[in-house]
Protein backbone atom coordinates (compact mmCIF):
# COMPACT_ATOMS: atom_id res chain seq x y z
CA UNK A 1 0.00 0.00 0.00
CA UNK A 2 1.62 3.33 -1.09
CA UNK A 3 0.97 6.72 0.96
CA UNK A 4 2.78 9.48 0.93
CA UNK A 5 5.46 8.43 -1.69
CA UNK A 6 6.23 5.25 0.35
CA UNK A 7 4.82 1.85 1.25
CA UNK A 8 2.97 2.10 4.08
CA UNK A 9 3.54 -0.81 6.79
CA UNK A 10 1.03 -2.00 9.97
CA UNK A 11 1.97 -1.20 13.90
CA UNK A 12 2.50 -3.67 16.55
CA UNK A 13 -0.93 -3.41 17.57
CA UNK A 14 -2.27 -4.23 14.51
CA UNK A 15 -0.14 -6.99 14.06
CA UNK A 16 -0.97 -8.81 17.92
CA UNK A 17 -4.72 -8.66 16.23
CA UNK A 18 -3.69 -10.51 13.80
CA UNK A 19 -1.20 -12.91 15.85
CA UNK A 20 -4.40 -13.33 17.96
CA UNK A 21 -6.91 -14.19 15.61
CA UNK A 22 -5.45 -16.64 14.04
CA UNK A 23 -5.07 -18.55 17.44
CA UNK A 24 -8.41 -18.18 18.17
CA UNK A 25 -9.08 -19.68 14.89
CA UNK A 26 -7.29 -22.48 15.44
CA UNK A 27 -8.54 -23.13 18.91
CA UNK A 28 -12.22 -22.60 17.58
CA UNK A 29 -11.59 -24.83 14.36
CA UNK A 30 -8.75 -27.31 15.00
CA UNK A 31 -6.71 -26.00 12.01
CA UNK A 32 -3.92 -23.06 11.22
CA UNK A 33 -4.92 -20.74 8.92
CA UNK A 34 -2.38 -19.55 6.53
CA UNK A 35 -3.72 -15.68 6.72
CA UNK A 36 -6.43 -13.67 8.33
CA UNK A 37 -8.21 -10.20 7.84
CA UNK A 38 -8.11 -7.36 10.63
CA UNK A 39 -10.14 -4.39 10.61
CA UNK A 40 -8.11 -1.48 10.83
CA UNK A 41 -9.35 1.16 13.93
CA UNK A 42 -9.79 4.33 11.13
CA UNK A 43 -12.12 1.86 8.80
CA UNK A 44 -11.48 0.98 5.05
CA UNK A 45 -10.58 -2.48 3.76
CA UNK A 46 -9.61 -5.32 6.18
CA UNK A 47 -6.34 -5.48 6.00
CA UNK A 48 -4.58 -9.17 5.59
CA UNK A 49 -1.54 -10.68 7.24
CA UNK A 50 -0.04 -13.80 6.20
CA UNK A 51 0.28 -16.27 9.64
CA UNK A 52 4.16 -16.83 9.97
CA UNK A 53 3.45 -20.12 12.30
CA UNK A 54 1.06 -21.68 14.01
CA UNK A 55 0.91 -24.61 17.16
CA UNK A 56 -1.78 -25.78 18.09
CA UNK A 57 -2.65 -28.07 21.02
CA UNK A 58 -6.20 -29.92 20.87
CA UNK A 59 -5.93 -31.48 24.04
CA UNK A 60 -4.56 -28.11 25.95
CA UNK A 61 -6.81 -26.05 23.92
CA UNK A 62 -4.40 -23.72 23.00
CA UNK A 63 -2.78 -22.02 19.97
CA UNK A 64 0.31 -20.04 18.92
CA UNK A 65 0.50 -18.29 15.93
CA UNK A 66 2.66 -15.47 14.98
CA UNK A 67 2.85 -12.33 12.52
CA UNK A 68 5.79 -11.12 11.40
CA UNK A 69 6.10 -7.08 11.55
CA UNK A 70 6.06 -5.10 8.07
CA UNK A 71 6.77 -1.56 8.74
CA UNK A 72 6.70 -0.41 4.79
CA UNK A 73 9.11 1.90 4.06
CA UNK A 74 9.18 3.06 7.55
CA UNK A 75 12.96 2.91 9.82
CA UNK A 76 11.45 1.41 12.28
CA UNK A 77 13.38 -0.69 14.62
CA UNK A 78 10.29 -3.29 14.79
CA UNK A 79 10.15 -3.92 11.42
CA UNK A 80 10.86 -8.02 11.16
CA UNK A 81 9.83 -8.59 14.66
CA UNK A 82 8.01 -11.73 15.34
CA UNK A 83 4.69 -11.05 17.14
CA UNK A 84 3.58 -13.77 18.89
CA UNK A 85 -0.20 -14.58 20.46
CA UNK A 86 -1.12 -17.78 22.39
CA UNK A 87 -4.89 -18.24 22.61
CA UNK A 88 -5.98 -20.49 25.73
CA UNK A 89 -9.50 -21.60 26.46
CA UNK A 90 -9.48 -20.40 30.06
CA UNK A 91 -12.10 -22.69 32.74
CA UNK A 92 -11.47 -20.60 35.12
CA UNK A 93 -12.58 -17.23 33.31
CA UNK A 94 -15.67 -15.46 33.31
CA UNK A 95 -17.91 -16.55 30.66
CA UNK A 96 -17.42 -15.24 27.18
CA UNK A 97 -14.57 -13.05 27.95
CA UNK A 98 -11.16 -12.12 26.65
CA UNK A 99 -8.84 -11.48 28.96
CA UNK A 100 -5.15 -9.89 27.51
CA UNK A 101 -1.68 -10.52 29.18
CA UNK A 102 1.76 -9.26 28.08
CA UNK A 103 3.99 -11.82 28.04
CA UNK A 104 7.88 -12.13 27.10
CA UNK A 105 9.16 -9.35 25.13
CA UNK A 106 6.52 -7.01 25.85
CA UNK A 107 7.21 -4.40 28.24
CA UNK A 108 5.99 -3.26 31.83
CA UNK A 109 4.30 0.26 32.60
CA UNK A 110 6.70 1.99 35.46
CA UNK A 111 5.68 4.99 35.05
CA UNK A 112 2.11 7.08 35.07
CA UNK A 113 1.11 8.78 32.49
CA UNK A 114 0.72 7.04 29.23
CA UNK A 115 -2.73 6.28 29.94
CA UNK A 116 -2.00 2.97 31.31
CA UNK A 117 -2.12 1.01 34.99
CA UNK A 118 1.49 1.25 36.34
CA UNK A 119 1.89 -2.36 36.40
CA UNK A 120 0.59 -3.15 33.27
CA UNK A 121 1.53 -4.98 30.57
CA UNK A 122 2.36 -1.94 28.03
CA UNK A 123 -0.46 -2.73 25.58
CA UNK A 124 -2.29 0.49 24.35
CA UNK A 125 -6.12 0.77 24.67
CA UNK A 126 -6.74 1.03 20.52
CA UNK A 127 -4.56 -2.36 19.99
CA UNK A 128 -6.51 -4.20 23.23
CA UNK A 129 -9.04 -3.25 21.57
CA UNK A 130 -8.89 -4.55 18.50
CA UNK A 131 -7.19 -7.67 20.11
CA UNK A 132 -10.26 -8.63 21.73
CA UNK A 133 -12.32 -7.62 19.22
CA UNK A 134 -10.74 -10.31 16.72
CA UNK A 135 -10.90 -12.88 19.23
CA UNK A 136 -14.55 -12.61 19.85
CA UNK A 137 -14.76 -13.15 15.50
CA UNK A 138 -12.98 -15.90 14.87
CA UNK A 139 -14.10 -17.41 18.58
CA UNK A 140 -17.61 -16.69 18.46
CA UNK A 141 -19.11 -19.94 19.02
CA UNK A 142 -16.47 -20.84 22.16
CA UNK A 143 -17.25 -17.81 23.70
CA UNK A 144 -21.19 -17.91 22.80
CA UNK A 145 -21.09 -21.54 24.65
CA UNK A 146 -19.68 -20.17 27.43
CA UNK A 147 -16.18 -20.24 27.11
CA UNK A 148 -13.38 -17.45 27.69
CA UNK A 149 -10.52 -16.67 25.92
CA UNK A 150 -6.71 -15.88 27.55
CA UNK A 151 -4.75 -14.23 25.08
CA UNK A 152 -0.70 -13.66 25.84
CA UNK A 153 0.96 -11.66 23.41
CA UNK A 154 4.45 -11.97 22.88
CA UNK A 155 7.78 -10.21 21.25
CA UNK A 156 10.68 -12.74 21.51
CA UNK A 157 12.96 -10.13 20.46
CA UNK A 158 11.14 -7.14 22.50
CA UNK A 159 13.53 -7.12 25.06
CA UNK A 160 16.65 -7.02 22.56
CA UNK A 161 14.62 -4.04 20.76
CA UNK A 162 13.20 -1.65 23.80
CA UNK A 163 16.06 0.30 24.17
CA UNK A 164 16.41 1.18 20.33
CA UNK A 165 12.76 3.18 21.29
CA UNK A 166 12.24 5.34 23.47
CA UNK A 167 10.46 2.93 26.30
CA UNK A 168 13.47 2.92 28.39
CA UNK A 169 12.69 6.95 29.00
CA UNK A 170 8.98 6.53 29.31
CA UNK A 171 9.52 3.90 32.37
CA UNK A 172 8.57 1.03 30.26
CA UNK A 173 10.67 -2.06 30.80
CA UNK A 174 11.49 -5.43 29.94
CA UNK A 175 10.52 -4.88 26.36
CA UNK A 176 8.10 -2.76 23.80
CA UNK A 177 5.17 -1.12 23.41
CA UNK A 178 1.84 -3.08 21.64
CA UNK A 179 1.09 0.40 20.01
CA UNK A 180 -0.97 1.62 17.36
CA UNK A 181 -4.33 4.09 17.08
CA UNK A 182 -4.61 3.95 13.16
CA UNK A 183 -3.05 0.03 12.89
CA UNK A 184 -0.78 1.18 9.77
CA UNK A 185 2.90 2.95 9.92
CA UNK A 186 3.25 6.16 7.21
CA UNK A 187 6.88 6.38 6.42
CA UNK A 188 8.73 9.06 8.36
CA UNK A 189 5.46 9.74 10.13
CA UNK A 190 4.78 13.16 11.53
CA UNK A 191 1.88 11.91 13.67
CA UNK A 192 4.20 9.20 15.39
CA UNK A 193 6.76 11.34 15.74
CA UNK A 194 4.16 13.56 17.40
CA UNK A 195 2.43 11.02 19.20
CA UNK A 196 6.22 10.50 20.91
CA UNK A 197 6.39 13.86 21.93
CA UNK A 198 2.87 14.28 23.59
CA UNK A 199 3.25 10.92 25.42
CA UNK A 200 6.58 11.73 26.59
CA UNK A 201 5.88 14.97 28.20
CA UNK A 202 2.97 13.37 29.52
CA UNK A 203 4.93 10.93 31.35
CA UNK A 204 7.13 13.85 32.83
CA UNK A 205 4.12 15.94 33.97
CA UNK A 206 2.48 12.69 35.52
CA UNK A 207 5.84 12.24 37.51
CA UNK A 208 5.30 15.57 38.61
CA UNK A 209 8.02 17.24 36.81
CA UNK A 210 7.14 20.67 35.31
CA UNK A 211 10.62 21.36 34.28
CA UNK A 212 12.45 19.31 30.86
CA UNK A 213 15.01 19.53 28.32
CA UNK A 214 13.68 19.22 24.34
CA UNK A 215 16.88 18.15 22.31
CA UNK A 216 17.08 17.45 18.80
CA UNK A 217 18.35 14.35 18.96
CA UNK A 218 20.40 11.70 20.81
CA UNK A 219 23.58 13.40 21.42
CA UNK A 220 22.26 16.49 21.99
CA UNK A 221 20.59 14.81 24.63
CA UNK A 222 23.40 13.13 26.18
CA UNK A 223 25.29 16.88 26.56
CA UNK A 224 22.21 17.74 28.01
CA UNK A 225 21.68 15.05 30.46
CA UNK A 226 25.71 15.73 31.82
CA UNK A 227 24.47 19.41 32.26
CA UNK A 228 21.27 19.37 34.10
CA UNK A 229 21.46 16.06 35.97
CA UNK A 230 17.09 15.78 35.35
CA UNK A 231 14.87 12.33 36.02
CA UNK A 232 15.57 10.14 33.46
CA UNK A 233 11.97 11.21 32.08
CA UNK A 234 12.26 14.56 31.74
CA UNK A 235 14.60 14.72 28.33
CA UNK A 236 12.53 14.25 25.25
CA UNK A 237 13.65 14.01 21.88
CA UNK A 238 11.97 16.70 20.15
CA UNK A 239 13.49 15.77 16.33
CA UNK A 240 12.68 18.58 13.73
CA UNK A 241 9.16 19.40 15.55
CA UNK A 242 10.66 22.08 17.59
CA UNK A 243 7.32 24.34 17.61
CA UNK A 244 5.31 21.45 18.02
CA UNK A 245 7.11 20.41 21.30
CA UNK A 246 7.14 23.81 22.77
CA UNK A 247 3.11 24.08 22.20
CA UNK A 248 3.04 20.77 23.94
CA UNK A 249 4.70 21.38 26.93
CA UNK A 250 2.56 25.12 27.24
CA UNK A 251 -0.44 22.87 27.04
CA UNK A 252 0.30 20.46 29.22
CA UNK A 253 1.34 22.48 32.01
CA UNK A 254 5.03 22.38 31.87
CA UNK A 255 7.16 25.75 33.52
CA UNK A 256 10.58 25.88 31.73
CA UNK A 257 12.17 23.99 28.93
CA UNK A 258 15.57 23.86 28.01
CA UNK A 259 15.95 23.85 24.13
CA UNK A 260 19.57 22.05 23.36
CA UNK A 261 20.77 21.39 20.16
CA UNK A 262 23.76 21.55 17.83
CA UNK A 263 24.48 24.88 15.84
CA UNK A 264 22.63 23.25 12.54
CA UNK A 265 19.34 22.60 13.52
CA UNK A 266 19.75 25.94 15.82
CA UNK A 267 20.43 28.24 13.01
CA UNK A 268 17.24 26.90 11.19
CA UNK A 269 15.12 27.34 14.62
CA UNK A 270 16.44 31.10 14.76
CA UNK A 271 15.47 31.95 11.09
CA UNK A 272 12.05 30.76 11.98
CA UNK A 273 11.34 27.51 11.24
CA UNK A 274 9.10 25.35 13.40
CA UNK A 275 10.17 21.99 11.23
CA UNK A 276 13.43 21.70 10.60
CA UNK A 277 14.25 18.57 8.71
CA UNK A 278 16.17 18.30 5.87
CA UNK A 279 13.94 18.43 3.08
CA UNK A 280 11.79 20.76 4.79
CA UNK A 281 13.81 23.79 5.50
CA UNK A 282 17.95 24.60 4.90
CA UNK A 283 20.14 26.80 6.82
CA UNK A 284 19.95 30.57 5.49
CA UNK A 285 23.58 31.46 5.42
CA UNK A 286 22.39 35.00 4.25
CA UNK A 287 20.26 35.60 7.82
CA UNK A 288 23.29 34.09 10.03
CA UNK A 289 25.70 36.71 8.45
CA UNK A 290 23.58 40.05 9.44
CA UNK A 291 23.29 38.18 13.24
CA UNK A 292 27.26 38.30 12.83
CA UNK A 293 27.52 41.83 11.90
CA UNK A 294 25.19 42.50 14.79
CA UNK A 295 27.60 41.05 16.78
CA UNK A 296 30.66 43.08 15.30
CA UNK A 297 31.87 40.87 12.88
CA UNK A 298 33.63 43.00 9.84
CA UNK A 299 31.74 42.60 6.23
CA UNK A 300 34.79 40.64 5.34
CA UNK A 301 34.00 38.29 7.58
CA UNK A 302 30.24 38.22 7.54
CA UNK A 303 30.56 37.63 3.52
CA UNK A 304 32.68 34.27 4.22
CA UNK A 305 29.47 33.60 7.09
CA UNK A 306 26.90 33.98 4.07
CA UNK A 307 29.32 32.37 1.62
CA UNK A 308 29.52 29.39 4.11
CA UNK A 309 28.54 25.72 2.73
CA UNK A 310 26.90 24.24 6.15
CA UNK A 311 25.90 25.63 9.68
CA UNK A 312 28.88 24.00 11.03
CA UNK A 313 31.10 25.65 8.52
CA UNK A 314 29.85 28.80 9.81
CA UNK A 315 31.05 27.42 13.15
CA UNK A 316 34.52 26.81 11.38
CA UNK A 317 34.68 30.69 10.80
CA UNK A 318 33.65 31.99 13.55
CA UNK A 319 35.83 30.24 16.16
CA UNK A 320 38.20 32.18 17.27
CA UNK A 321 36.47 35.53 16.37
CA UNK A 322 36.23 38.14 18.83
CA UNK A 323 32.62 38.29 17.18
CA UNK A 324 31.95 34.48 18.14
CA UNK A 325 30.49 34.47 21.42
CA UNK A 326 27.98 37.50 20.60
CA UNK A 327 26.93 35.55 17.60
CA UNK A 328 26.20 32.14 18.93
CA UNK A 329 24.62 33.76 21.74
CA UNK A 330 22.15 35.69 19.51
CA UNK A 331 21.64 32.57 17.79
CA UNK A 332 20.11 31.18 20.65
CA UNK A 333 18.46 34.14 21.56
CA UNK A 334 16.79 34.12 17.81
CA UNK A 335 15.48 30.54 18.82
CA UNK A 336 13.93 31.67 22.32
CA UNK A 337 12.11 34.27 20.65
CA UNK A 338 10.43 32.28 17.69
CA UNK A 339 9.61 29.48 19.85
CA UNK A 340 8.12 31.85 22.71
CA UNK A 341 5.64 32.96 20.00
CA UNK A 342 4.82 29.71 19.54
CA UNK A 343 4.23 28.60 23.03
CA UNK A 344 3.48 31.91 24.77
CA UNK A 345 4.62 33.73 28.26
CA UNK A 346 3.37 30.59 30.63
CA UNK A 347 6.92 28.54 28.96
CA UNK A 348 10.02 29.89 30.39
CA UNK A 349 12.55 28.93 27.63
CA UNK A 350 16.74 28.69 27.78
CA UNK A 351 18.17 27.75 24.81
CA UNK A 352 21.84 25.68 24.75
CA UNK A 353 24.03 25.48 22.01
CA UNK A 354 26.68 22.65 22.27
CA UNK A 355 29.73 22.11 20.06
CA UNK A 356 30.61 18.61 19.06
CA UNK A 357 32.39 17.93 21.49
CA UNK A 358 29.95 18.53 23.97
CA UNK A 359 30.96 21.70 25.43
CA UNK A 360 28.46 24.83 25.71
CA UNK A 361 29.14 27.38 23.24
CA UNK A 362 26.39 29.82 24.40
CA UNK A 363 23.24 30.08 25.81
CA UNK A 364 20.20 32.21 26.39
CA UNK A 365 19.34 33.64 28.58
CA UNK A 366 22.79 34.49 29.38
CA UNK A 367 25.12 32.36 31.45
CA UNK A 368 25.15 34.70 34.54
CA UNK A 369 21.70 34.37 34.50
CA UNK A 370 20.44 37.94 32.86
CA UNK A 371 18.53 38.27 29.72
CA UNK A 372 18.21 41.32 27.53
CA UNK A 373 14.78 41.89 25.18
CA UNK A 374 14.36 38.87 23.22
CA UNK A 375 15.90 40.23 19.55
CA UNK A 376 13.21 40.05 16.85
Amino acid sequence: MEKGGGRTGFTTGACAAAAAKAAAACIAGGSPPESVSVRLPRGGDPAEFAVGRCEYDGSARTATCSVVKDAGDDPDVTHGAEIVATATVDQGGPPGAVAIEGGEGVGTVTKPGLGLEVGAPAINPVPRAMIAAEVEKAAAPLLAGGASIKVVVSVPAGRELAPKTDNPRLGIVGGISILGTRGIVVPFSTAAFAASIRQSIDVAVAMGDRRIVLSTGGRSEEFARALTGLADHCYVQMGDFAGYAVEQCAKKGIEDAIIAGFIGKLAKMAAGASQTHVKGSKVDTAFLARLASEAGAPDGEASLVRGANTARHVLEIASGRSWAGAFLEGVCGRVRSHMRRRAGDSLRLEVVMFGFDGKVLAKYPNSDGSAPPDPG
